[in-house]
């Protein structure tokens, strides 16, 4: 059974190191930062974003669990009385293709009720077919897309 559990400071901490790295890589990846310059850059969007750890105002950071066993986290964020915003869903590695991501989505939805929301946003990387294919499956329909070539 999976259900959500505010993240304590222990898990927070270990997940700020995970999702810094793992932020920086996707915008290399995804070409809008260089290497050198991207752990700087995603750390700074996590401490403008999570002032105050996992204790800041309108956001709502989880521990994903099955049981006993985390499995993942998922950080949703009230940005206005109305919208929320998910900011980052992980499944650790060897949970996924597990229906994880799926259940871990349907508990946001009913956290984003009990706060009140009405819609929910996220953004997801053009190369993560997986997390894309996922969304759309739930009912998330593309809102904006932005389009780049590379100049040769």
């Amino acid at each position: 059974m999976v259900k959500l559990e505010k993240m304590n400071s222990s898990e927070f901490q270990r997940y700020l190191r995970f999702a810094i790295k793992n932020y920086a890589a996707e915008h290399v990846k995804a070409g809008n930062w260089d290497e050198s310059e991207a752990v700087g850059k995603a750390a700074q969007e996590y401490e403008k974003l999570l002032s105050d750890g996992e204790k800041t105002a309108n956001q709502y950071l989880f521990t994903i669990r099955d049981g006993e066993h985390e499995v993942g986290i998922i950080w949703l964020a009230k940005r206005s009385s109305e919208k929320g915003f998910i900011y980052d869903i992980y499944i650790r590695e060897e949970h996924q293709g597990k229906g994880y991501g799926k259940k871990a989505m349907e508990e946001i939805e009913k956290e984003a009720k009990n706060l009140g929301l009405k819609s929910i946003g996220l953004h997801v990387f053009g190369h993560n077919a997986a997390a894309r294919g996922l969304y759309e499956k739930i009912g998330y329909t593309e809102t904006d897309i932005l389009m780049e070539k590379k100049l040769t």
